[in-house]
Parts: C-alpha cells; sequence; structure tokens
C-alpha cells in the first residue's frame, strides 16, 4: 500500500468512525424520547454511567497495552490468507464481512458455551438495563481475548489493514443499533437478515435459556443456520444475584462466580416468616 492509498484509507476510517459515534448521539435521543422499554430512572442512570466509564476506561487500557496488534498484523499478512490473492474490490470486501461476521458469532457462542470465557463476557450481561451504552460494557479481558482470536482470523484470510478497520467500525455501529432500547419500522422483516433490538433483548433475558441465543452481530442467518435464533419478550433483563455499579464492581466480577455467590446468599441467615 503506498502512501496515497495509507492516508486515504485512514481518512475513510475516520470518516466511519465518526458516523459511527453521531449514530450513538442519535440513538440515545431517540431512546430518551421514545423507550420501547421504560426502566427506573435510578436503573437507566447507573447503566449509562457505568458503561460509558467502563468504555472509556477499556480504550486507555487497550491504547496502554498496544492493543492496535489487529491492524499490524493484517498489515503484515494481507497478502496471505484465504483471500490473500484476490483482487481488492466488492466481491472481496463482502466475502471478508460475512466470514469476519461469522468468526465473531462463533466467539460469541463459545463466551456462552465455556466457564473461562463465560466469566468475562457475563459482565456484558451484567446490566439491568438495556440501551445504547451497553453495547460499551465489556471487561477488559473479554476484548484482549477477542483481539487475539480476531489477530487469528485476519491472519487465516489475509485481507487490507484498513478493510479490518472498515468491518470493525460497521459492527460497532451494529452492536450499538441492537442495543438501543428502541422501536424500528418494519423491524420483523429487517430481523430476518440483520440482528435487531428485538432480537438482541432477548438475547440479554435473565433467562439463560433465552440468553443462549441470537448470537449474530450483524447477520441474523447465522443463527438462522446453526439454529440458535429465538423470537420472544424477555420478562427480565439482566443476571440473577449479580450486579455491578461501577467500573471497580465491574473488573472484579469476573472473578466471582455464580456458584460462590449462590453459596454465599445460602450461607446469610434468614429471618422467621
Amino acid at each position: 500500500m503506498n502512501a496515497t492509498d495509507s492516508n486515504g484509507g485512514m481518512f475513510f476510517n475516520e470518516a466511519l468512525f465518526g458516523l459511527a459515534m453521531l449514530a450513538f448521539i442519535l440513538l440515545v435521543i431517540i431512546e430518551k424520547r421514545i423507550p420501547y422499554r421504560e426502566f427506573p430512572q435510578k436503573i437507566f442512570k447507573e447503566s449509562f454511567a457505568t458503561n460509558t466509564t467502563t468504555f472509556l476506561v477499556n480504550n486507555v487500557i487497550l491504547t496502554v497495552l498496544r492493543a492496535s496488534s489487529l491492524f499490524i498484523v493484517a498489515q503484515q499478512f494481507a497478502s496471505y490468507g484465504i483471500f490473500g490473492g484476490l483482487p481488492d474490490g466488492p466481491l472481496k470486501w463482502l466475502l471478508a464481512f460475512a466470514f469476519f461476521d461469522l468468526a465473531i458469532y462463533l466467539w460469541h457462542v463459545a463466551s456462552h458455551t465455556y466457564p473461562t470465557l463465560w466469566r468475562f463476557h457475563k459482565v456484558h450481561h451484567s446490566d439491568k438495563g438495556f440501551n445504547v451504552s451497553t453495547g460499551f460494557r465489556f471487561h477488559v479481558f473479554d476484548l484482549l481475548l477477542e483481539i487475539i482470536y480476531k489477530c487469528v482470523f485476519v491472519v487465516i484470510i489475509g485481507v487490507n489493514a484498513y478493510l479490518i478497520l472498515s468491518i470493525e467500525i460497521v459492527e460497532l455501529f451494529f452492536i450499538m443499533f441492537h442495543h438501543a432500547n428502541i422501536r424500528v419500522p418494519k423491524e420483523e422483516l429487517i430481523s430476518q437478515v440483520f440482528i435487531t433490538p428485538s432480537l438482541h433483548r432477548t438475547h440479554h433475558s435473565t433467562l439463560r435459556s433465552e440468553h443462549d441465543s441470537n448470537y449474530g452481530i450483524v447477520f441474523s442467518l447465522w443463527d438462522r443456520i446453526f439454529g440458535t435464533r429465538k423470537e420472544l419478550v424477555p420478562e427480565h433483563i439482566g443476571l440473577d444475584l449479580i450486579e455491578a455499579d461501577n467500573f471497580i464492581q465491574l473488573f472484579s466480577l469476573a472473578f466471582i462466580t455464580e456458584i460462590k455467590i449462590k453459596k454465599l446468599w445460602n450461607r446469610i441467615p434468614r429471618g422467621k416468616k
């Protein structure tokens, strides 16, 4: 890639990121004016403050740890992998996007399946509210493990570093969109192709039988293909016996298992009814 292409790619990705941030602000405004579901104001304020703080702190930590490795790996291995020999163009872009989205779907399934990954991913599910900022509620170790996974994937497919950044930003937009507490016109039709708030709301149900579903980030067809799609309205959002009202509690939550919480809960004396 020459200097002109590099500068052009950087400008394009900065523009995409700017649009994503504008989308965040717009979704926040829509949520405030016409929310799909009314949450107590206390829950919303705690959720929004904790989630945005987590987003900022996580980004500082990832910057310090130089977690831009995904971009660096893509630069080094762009000519290798499955798509390395394909010329840049719409076909390569669409294939790379689809494969990337499938890879994140599989990672998401694994995060719910394996206890070691779930202990970090459950932080995302601990939000008692459901709003656009919930898309930022991740444990930093969850993000770091995902970056390692993505680096392996990038080597396998072999695509341009700026294409990977573009895909990441588009995925960020969809993450904010499907976490938004909004009503979407013709959502039933849109959800046949894309993950929408109604599908992802089910994914944040308190019941594990319900939240182990709808793992897609952008495309909803992966859930249909692999039989993980569920269409229902969850009664409660969040996780039982698990709460975190600030970043420190959120970070510590990964090191406290539900089994330990239940054991502690059972040891607390109960008053006579």
